[in-house]
C-alpha cells in the first residue's frame, strides 16, 4: 500500500509525561527521591505526591497496601548533579552498587565514559543515576 503522506507527516510526536510509583508511604518515598536527587519538595496533587522532573515529566507517588513490585527508574543527570547525588547517597548511608545485579557494592560504574550508580528507595524500587546514556560510547 502506498501512502499519500510525506515521511514528516507520518511521524508522531510523543513525549513522556508521568508515571505512577506505588509506595507504602507516598510522602516518604517522594521526599526520599527529591532529597537524594536535589529536586523541589514534592507537592500533593489529587491522591498523589508529585515530584516534577525536567521536560514536563513527573513521578506521581501513590499509596498502596498491596505488595509492591519493585520497578527500575533511571535518571540521566549532569556530571555536577551526579556529584551532589552521590554525595547525598554517601552522607545518608544509603547502600549503592555499580551494577543492577548488585554484585559490585559501594562502587560506581564508568559505562560509556560516564558515571553511574544504583540504589534502592524505601520500598525497594531500584533507582539509577547516570551521566551518559547507555550505548552512547566513551568520549
Amino acid at each position: 500500500m502506498v501512502s499519500d503522506s510525506t515521511p514528516e507527516e507520518d511521524l508522531m510526536t510523543v513525549s513522556f509525561n508521568h508515571t505512577i510509583v506505588y509506595a507504602t508511604d507516598k510522602r516518604r518515598s517522594a521526599e526520599f527521591l527529591a532529597k537524594v536527587f536535589g529536586l523541589p519538595e514534592p507537592q500533593p496533587m489529587w491522591s498523589f505526591m508529585t515530584v516534577p522532573l525536567d521536560h514536563g515529566v513527573a513521578l506521581d507517588f501513590a499509596a498502596t497496601d498491596r505488595p509492591i513490585s519493585p520497578q527500575h527508574h533511571a535518571f540521566l543527570v549532569s556530571e555536577d548533579d551526579f556529584d551532589g547525588i552521590f554525595a547525598r547517597i554517601q552522607a545518608e548511608g544509603i547502600p549503592y552498587w555499580a551494577d543492577p545485579a548488585r554484585s559490585r557494592p559501594q562502587q560506581i560504574n564508568h559505562n560509556d565514559g560516564g558515571r553511574g550508580v544504583y540504589f534502592a528507595d524505601p520500598d525497594g524500587h531500584f533507582l539509577e543515576a547516570i551521566t551518559r546514556p547507555y550505548g552512547s560510547g566513551a568520549a
